[in-house]
């Protein structure tokens, strides 16, 4: 079966924050728009789901000041319900919860468009694509993590391409090829191309903008030209 071809909207670029420099986060973020980032993602862990602590409430309040793009907040937590209004009201455009261990998802899906918040849902490396199969009537965007969460700066993993491309097949197979297919993990010069060719509708890049050894604006129109590279005519 030969999923690669779908027709999907313009590839954005969205610098993740994990990777910043919190001492100049505003002038990243100022550097980020200037290069023509699209939008700006914020990964909140909690050292329960993930081995990891990063921000909460207060920061995303902090970017949503220092930059007009809009806001992914990634709830890489274990209790993400709790925290739908206070995420919403700092200001997130779009809450991307976890299929993962979130048994009551239709409600907290719900509860992220009742605060007028759009609602997506992630997916870790190993979680089978199918497991979206009740979820999808309910999201605008799937987003698929190609690393382990948890820590910037890994590796791609290799056999994602493959899912990337399933998952777009899947989305279209199954009426809605309106979803947007986010990619958090690896992406950078070198696997951008392919992700744009299987399907990516978002790239999240957070070392390879702000930990590049390049000025951000530079680092994020590398990134947009190798995506055009491979980004076929509409």
């Amino acid at each position: 079966m030969n999923y690669m071809n779908a027709v999907r909207k313009q590839v954005r670029i969205a610098p993740s924050i994990l990777s910043a420099d919190f001492a100049r986060l505003g002038e990243q973020l100022a550097a980020a728009e200037r290069g023509g980032a699209d939008i700006i993602h914020v990964d909140v862990m909690d050292g329960h789901f993930v081995p990891n602590i990063t921000v909460g409430p207060l920061v995303v309040e902090a970017v949503r000041r220092s930059t007009s793009l809009p806001l992914h907040v990634h709830l890489m937590i274990e209790r993400p319900a709790d925290f739908v209004r206070q995420f919403a009201a700092a200001g997130a455009d779009m809450l991307i919860v976890h299929q993962e261990h979130n048994w009551t998802l239709h409600r907290l899906l719900d509860d992220i468009r009742q605060a007028n918040v759009k609602p997506g849902i992630a997916l870790n490396p190993t979680t089978p694509i199918g497991c979206l199969e009740e979820a999808i009537p309910f999201v605008d965007l799937v987003l698929m993590m190609t690393v382990e969460p948890g820590f910037g700066g890994q590796h791609f993993i290799p056999t994602m391409y493959d899912k990337i491309a399933r998952l777009r097949y899947f989305l279209k197979q199954h009426g809605r090829p309106d979803i947007e297919i986010e990619i958090d993990g690896g992406v950078n010069t070198t696997t951008v191309a392919r992700l744009v060719e299987a399907g990516t509708d978002v790239l999240v890049a957070g070392a390879a903008v702000f930990a590049s050894g390049r000025p951000v604006e530079q680092a994020i129109e590398e990134l947009r030209a190798a995506a055009l590279v491979a980004q076929p005519p509409s």
